[in-house]
């Protein structure tokens, strides 16, 4: 499901009543992989409840340049709502989702292994909590930028 920070936190408040284990990822998601689709898998294994928040398409080009993104915050959301480890999913439009993580208080926070646990942007919000921080092995040679590179050199300009 697609919400609002504000509607997230009511269902949180629900959820954490139920005793429910909510786990955090987040990520820009552009073009959506099986390196993506691996993270959120081993995610939801992590807990009852995933909450994915998606970097907004102003948050992508602050990141990426502006050439990013390929698909808009719409589709993208709409893309991880269908995929079925995805519970919720929340955009976000800073930089870094260390104000998301802070207002969530998620149990488990979750993230490519291409970081150390120590540059995880919320760890120490989780950790002071009590939860967890679990990496996550990449898969080599997925990513969207190893995507976008493989269509460029396999098509160029030419039209499909």
């Amino acid at each position: 499901m697609i919400v609002t920070l504000k509607a997230l936190k009511k269902i949180l408040k629900r959820l954490r009543e139920q005793n429910k284990r909510i786990v955090f990822t987040n990520g820009c998601f552009d073009i959506i992989h099986a390196g993506h689709v691996r993270v959120l898998k081993k995610s939801k294994k992590k807990g009852d409840v995933l909450i994915v928040g998606l970097n907004s398409d102003k948050s992508v080009r602050k990141i990426k340049g502006k050439k990013r993104p390929i698909m808009n915050e719409r589709d993208r959301a709409l893309i991880l709502d269908s995929i079925k480890y995805v519970d919720y999913v929340v955009l976000f439009d800073e930089e870094t989702p260390y104000n998301l993580i802070k207002e969530i208080e998620p149990d488990v926070l979750v993230k490519g292994a291409d970081y150390k646990r120590d540059e995880v942007v919320g760890a120490d919000i989780v950790i002071k909590k009590g939860g967890e921080v679990f990496l996550v092995p990449l898969l080599k040679g997925k990513s969207t930028t190893d995507v976008i590179e493989k269509i460029l050199k396999k098509y160029g300009k030419d039209r499909f």
